[in-house]
């Protein structure tokens, strides 16, 4: 039972020390703001078309559902805030963050892993350059920037997604829909569900960083690296979605 554990105890523990190399990177050496922007475009706007399609088939989907059960009670008229709450409180964070931990953190463990193998990691710590500080610091923090900006999107497509769903069952006007849509939306519904983005941004830049970064095995070290970064970012985020859910009840 013990041989077993070993190998989590030991990937814990270099996952730790990992994470403790950030932070002292983070704060205590020159931040790469180049680094920084060049990933934050990667990021951020790579990820703008795939979000974008994401949160329009949500909204649309939700749309059909809800109606359909509204329906039932007599209520219609609510579809339009249920849509609005649902995706701004839950599924449009939860919904990006997944789609660009599938895109985001296999890119990040199959670039870093490649420069490891390839040993150019290695030659920029030959070159006196903090690898590191260079490569590992940019891609979390720009994750963690890229994810609120990106769900915000999100969430704004999936609204207007929904009117086209409501358009196909029946008629409204668009301002109708927005004053619906926004009538019990307050500072509690957009705080939380934006701000807990930025631990997804962490989980995804983070996990592909690590695994990308440890990399060893080879071409095909590259490719679990960059396979097991999509599979622990997607876990790590929805064990993270039900324990930030607890703590956004008790706070907002």
């Amino acid at each position: 039972m013990t041989g077993n554990l070993s190998p989590f105890f030991i990937w814990f523990g270099d996952a730790f020390l990992f994470l403790r190399d950030f932070l002292v990177s983070l704060f205590r050496k020159k931040f790469e703001w180049k680094q920084f922007a060049r990933q934050l475009d990667v990021i951020g706007t790579g990820s703008l078309l795939l979000v974008g399609i994401s949160g329009l088939a949500i909204g649309v989907v939700l749309s059909m559902q809800f109606n359909a059960t509204l329906a039932r009670f007599g209520a219609e008229s609510l579809l339009p805030s249920m849509i609005s709450l649902s995706v701004i409180r839950e599924i449009g964070p939860i919904i990006t963050a997944l789609v660009v931990a599938g895109r985001v953190a296999s890119g990040i463990g199959a670039e870093l892993g490649s420069m490891r193998v390839t040993e150019q990691i290695d030659a920029l710590d030959v070159s006196a350059v903090d690898s590191f500080n260079f490569l590992v610091v940019p891609r979390i923090v720009a994750g963690i920037a890229a994810l609120p900006l990106l769900t915000i999107y999100c969430d704004f497509i999936a609204i207007g997604g929904g009117y086209i769903g409501i358009l196909i069952e029946r008629t409204i006007t668009f301002q109708e829909y927005i004053s619906a849509a926004i009538r019990f939306i307050g500072p509690d519904d957009i705080f939380p569900g934006v701000l807990k983005t930025t631990v997804f941004g962490f989980i995804i830049g983070f996990v592909g960083s690590y695994n990308g970064y440890k990399t060893t095995g080879g071409t095909v070290g590259v490719g679990l690296s960059a396979t097991n970064a999509v599979v622990l970012a997607s876990l790590l985020i929805i064990v993270a979605e039900v324990l930030l859910v607890k703590i956004s009840i008790l706070f907002f």
